[in-house]
């Protein structure tokens, strides 16, 4: 371990702990300015708290908070101390900018459907960035960031709508009105997108599979030009019985379009079978960490 190791650390644990801070603030904006005023429940503990708030005097911020304790003490045994410690930073952060900071700013009470995109975008902005320092923003998010821990091929946005289904129907009921279900629903799912765009959107992209007796020029175009790394899986023709090199590669997105036209234009009876990627990690992508 070299010498600057706990200072690296050291200026990665504030960094976390500034853009959790800095996120959580973001989501508290969309809680206070835009889905609170309007009896919009997003989902989750939040979701929890705007109802309760409609029968009880307790603001929604210290609500949120005395709801995020039991499940703190749950998430310390399954997520670990960092994470959690990092979580009490965000939700203490909401709790307090909520109630607080923010309580002089104006509120929006217009149209209702612009108050749920608005508010679930600032709500999917925050989270997305609190998630992507390795933290929660609290509540029913402990148990969904359990979920992913067990079961990471499942993506956080669908895993908080799943969980959010009981909150909306709860809603209903509360307020007395679909309606305020049904912009619950909009606010989670622009929320929702919104997560898995900050937390995927920069990680996908397109597996190749290129079939063509033009393998070589189609490598070299794809290592030179585009700067990809190729892998020669070995084949062999059912039909024909003749072995041929089977080009795999990984791509971003932005470089699929291209790398699609160079084929055709080197090959045009080149086969070319084409999967989404939902993460891709590596050299020449993000580093595994």
């Amino acid at each position: 371990m070299t010498e600057t190791s706990p200072r690296k650390r050291i200026r990665q644990w504030i960094s976390d702990i500034f853009i959790i801070i800095s996120a959580s603030l973001i989501f508290s904006l969309g809680l206070h300015c835009f889905t609170a005023p309007n009896e919009i429940a997003p989902g989750g503990v939040i979701g929890i708290a705007t109802i309760v708030n409609s029968f009880i005097a307790l603001p929604v911020g210290m609500l949120y908070g005395l709801f995020n304790i039991p499940l703190i003490i749950i998430g310390l045994k399954f997520l670990g101390v960092k994470r959690m410690v990092k979580t009490i930073f965000a939700v203490a952060s909401i709790t307090v900018a909520s109630d607080w900071l923010f309580v002089s700013l104006p509120v929006y009470r217009g149209d209702k459907i612009l108050a749920a995109i608005f508010g679930g975008l600032l709500l999917g902005l925050g989270m997305g960035f609190i998630y992507l320092r390795e933290s929660t923003s609290g509540g029913i998010d402990i148990i969904n960031r359990i979920i992913n821990k067990k079961s990471p091929h499942l993506k956080m946005g669908a895993i908080m709508l799943a969980s959010d289904a009981v909150i909306i129907s709860a809603a209903m009921l509360a307020f007395g009105s679909i309606e305020s279900g049904l912009y619950a629903i909009i606010s989670i799912f622009v929320s929702g997108r919104v997560v898995d765009l900050i937390l995927y959107g920069s990680l996908e992209g397109k597996l190749l599979f290129i079939f063509s007796e033009k393998y070589e020029q189609i490598t070299q175009v794809i290592l030179t030009e585009e700067r990809r790394g190729v892998t020669f899986l070995k084949g062999q023709g059912a039909y024909s019985g003749n072995d041929r090199n089977v080009i795999c590669c990984a791509v971003q997105k932005n470089q699929y379009a291209r790398i699609k036209r160079k084929i055709g234009e080197i090959d045009k009876s080149a086969f070319i079978v084409i999967t989404n990627i939902g993460e891709v990690l590596g050299e020449g992508f993000r580093e595994n960490v």
